[in-house]
C-alpha cells in the first residue's frame, strides 16, 4: 500500500501501452465516429471504419457536444506489452477470474483467448461488440478503456501445459497476517478493466463475461475505483481510503532499470512470458473505524510519512529521500522502526521492486455498520519472488499499519507480452 503511479497522463514521452488523448478542436463537432476516423488518421490502429461508423451515435451532421479529453483519451491493444500495467490510474476498474468449464482444455482456452483479444481491441478502440452489443457504452469514447489478461497457476494443469508453467508462478507462501478467502482467490484466467468511464468499464466487464460462454465460468469479482483524472488542480499521486498519499516511491518508466524490475526480459524464460509481468491481487480491506480513531499525528507515525502531503517525516517534499537515522530532541527516531513506509523502501528489502496499480473499493457496510472497503492492491514485477514475497514477509513481522488492515484475498498471475497485430494474447503459449 505504498507507491503508485499518478492519475494524470499526458502525450509526451507516452511509453507503450498509455492513454492518448484525442483533442478537439475548438468549435468542432466530435461524434463517436469521427473520434475514430480522426484517431485513425493520425496512426491510432482503431479497427475497422465500418464497424465504428455503425456504432456511431449520431449521424455526422448532428451538432452533436464534442467529447471531453477524458472520453476521448484512447490506449492502444496492440503493442510490446498488454495495456493496463503502465497505463495511468485510472477511474474505474474491475478484476475478475475465471475458471475453465468442466471439460474445457487448451483448445477451448485458444479460442476464448482470441475472442476475448478481438473484443478488448474493439471495446479499446470505442468500438461496439462484435456480436449483440449492450449498448451501454453507446454515445461515449474510449475513456482510456484497458483490458488485461492473465493466466493463474492452475490454469496449466487444466490444458495440459504444465511444462510451460513459469516457475515465478508457484503459488505464494502463507503469511501470518493472511485472512484469504479461497472462493474470491487465484482461478485458472484473470482479467484486469480499468476506464475513465464507470459505464465503459462496465459494458467492457460484462461482454467479456458473456464472451466467455460455456468454456469458463466467473470464479470472483471485485469493483474498484480510483480518483477521477482532472479532479485536482494538477496532476498528484493519489490517496487511498485512509486518506494517506499512497504511491510516492514507485519504479517509474523514465529509470534505465524499470524494465529489468517490471517486465519479463525478451529472452526470459519460458518464452512465451518474453516481455510480460506477473501480477499480485490481494483485497486487502482497511479497519476504518480502529483507523480513523487515531490522531492525524499517530496516523502519521504508523505510516511515516506527513498525511498532509506525503512528505516523508524527517522534512522535505513528497519525493525528498527519507532520512532513516534522524532523531528527535529526546533521541528517538523520527520515522518510527515499524512505519510503513520504512519497511517497504527498496533499499530496506534488497533492491525488491514492484509497480503497484490498485482501486479502492467500497463494498458496502456489515450488519453493525462497519464499511466494507480497502484497497484492490495490484502490483507488477519481473520475479514475483524477487518483489512482492520479500516485502510482504517483512511486513508481516512487524508493519504498524497491519493492525489496521487485513488481506482477504489474494492471487498470482502470469500476464504475457502484448499481442501483436494479428495475435492474440496468448497465442505463443497455446499454439506453441
Amino acid at each position: 500500500m505504498a507507491d503508485q503511479p499518478t492519475p494524470e497522463a499526458t502525450t509526451e514521452n507516452t511509453p507503450p501501452g498509455e492513454a492518448v488523448s484525442q483533442k478537439p478542436s475548438s468549435g468542432g463537432v466530435f461524434s463517436r465516429r469521427r473520434l475514430l476516423g480522426t484517431a485513425g488518421a493520425t496512426g491510432l490502429a482503431l479497427g475497422a471504419a465500418g464497424g465504428a461508423a455503425g456504432y456511431a451515435a449520431a449521424p455526422a451532421a448532428d451538432k452533436a457536444a464534442p467529447l471531453t479529453s477524458l472520453g476521448a483519451d484512447t490506449v492502444m491493444f496492440h503493442g510490446k506489452h498488454q495495456p493496463g500495467i503502465t497505463t495511468a490510474l485510472q477511474a474505474r476498474g474491475h478484476l475478475v477470474a475465471f475458471d475453465l468449464a468442466a471439460g474445457a482444455g487448451r483448445k477451448e482456452a485458444a479460442a476464448l483467448l482470441r475472442r476475448w483479444s478481438t473484443t478488448a481491441q474493439r471495446l479499446m478502440a470505442g468500438q461496439a461488440a462484435a456480436q449483440d452489443d449492450t449498448d451501454v457504452a453507446r454515445d461515449a469514447g474510449p475513456s482510456s478503456l484497458t483490458v488485461t489478461f492473465g493466466f493463474g497457476n492452475s490454469f496449466f494443469a487444466r490444458t495440459g501445459l504444465e511444462k510451460q508453467r513459469p516457475v515465478a508462478l508457484d503459488p505464494l507462501p502463507d503469511f501470518s497476517s493472511d485472512h484469504l478467502d479461497k472462493a474470491r482467490s487465484n482461478g485458472d484466467l484473470w482479467v484486469q478493466i480499468g476506464a475513465d468511464d464507470a459505464l465503459v468499464a462496465f459494458h467492457a466487464l460484462r461482454t467479456l463475461q458473456k464472451d466467455a460462454g460455456s468454456a469458463a465460468r466467473v470464479r470472483w469479482q471485485m469493483n474498484g475505483f480510483n480518483r477521477s483524472p482532472g479532479a485536482t488542480a494538477q496532476p498528484m499521486t493519489a490517496r487511498n481510503l485512509m486518506g494517506q498519499i499512497d504511491g510516492t516511491r514507485n519504479p517509474k518508466p523514465s529509470e534505465s532499470d524499470f524494465d529489468r524490475r517490471i517486465f519479463v526480459p525478451a529472452a526470459g524464460d519460458p518464452a512465451w512470458m518474453a516481455n510480460g509481468s506477473y501480477a499480485v491481487v490481494r483485497r486487502i480491506r482497511m479497519l476504518l473505524d480502529d483507523w480513523e480513531k487515531l490522531s492525524v499525528k499517530a496516523q502519521e507515525d504508523v505510516v511515516g510519512r506527513k498525511k498532509s502531503t506525503g512528505a516523508p517525516l524527517t522534512g522535505g517534499t513528497e519525493t525528498t529521500a527519507m532520512n532513516l537515522d534522524k532523531t528527535d530532541a529526546d533521541g528517538n527516531l523520527v520515522v518510527p522502526l515499524n512505519a510503513h513506509a520504512r519497511i517497504t523502501r527498496p533499499d530496506q528489502n534488497g533492491g525488491a521492486a514492484m509497480l503497484r496499480r490498485p482501486f479502492s473499493f467500497h463494498d458496502g457496510f456489515d450488519t453493525d455498520g462497519v464499511p466494507d472497503a480497502g484497497l484492490l492492491f495490484v502490483c507488477w514485477q519481473a520475479d514475483p519472488l524477487r518483489g512482492f514475497v520479500p516485502v510482504q514477509r517483512k511486513l508481516d513481522r512487524g508493519d504498524a499499519l497491519s493492525t489496521f488492515i487485513r488481506h482477504e484475498a489474494s492471487g498470482l498471475f502470469a500476464v504475457p507480452g502484448g499481442a501483436a497485430e494479428g495475435e492474440y494474447v496468448g497465442q505463443r503459449l497455446l499454439e506453441a
